[in-house]
């Protein structure tokens, strides 16, 4: 996979799994994770690096728009399935164990 998981890198794939075939722009992703923009952007770079994400520049006059010009994410295929596999597995990896419950029911961990 090539992407270490941390908890600012899992906030963001949830989010962006929330609408994979969407596209995502970083203010909307700060006020979405809580991650501010010295972590989420060296964060959507590296997802890129590795092929989890495309990015754009949109085609918009930003004085038209009153703002500047977004760039825009989106999940690729591999990065859709990369995403719900880390965080399937950082999920069952977190989960409280019911001490009441039989061992064999039980992980081993």
């Amino acid at each position: 996979m090539g992407v270490r998981i941390t908890v600012p890198v899992a906030k963001v794939l949830a989010v962006l799994l929330n609408e994979p075939d969407g596209e995502h722009y970083g203010l909307r992703l700060m006020q979405q994770t809580g991650v501010a923009s010295g972590t989420l952007y060296p964060v959507l770079a590296r997802l890129q690096e590795a092929g989890w994400l495309t990015a754009r520049w949109e085609d918009e006059d930003p004085a038209e728009a009153g703002r500047p010009v977004r760039r825009y994410y989106q999940l690729t295929a591999e990065g859709v399935t990369h995403a719900r596999a880390v965080l399937a597995e950082l999920r069952a990896s977190t989960a409280i164990v019911d001490a009441t419950a039989p061992a064999q029911a039980r992980p081993a961990w």
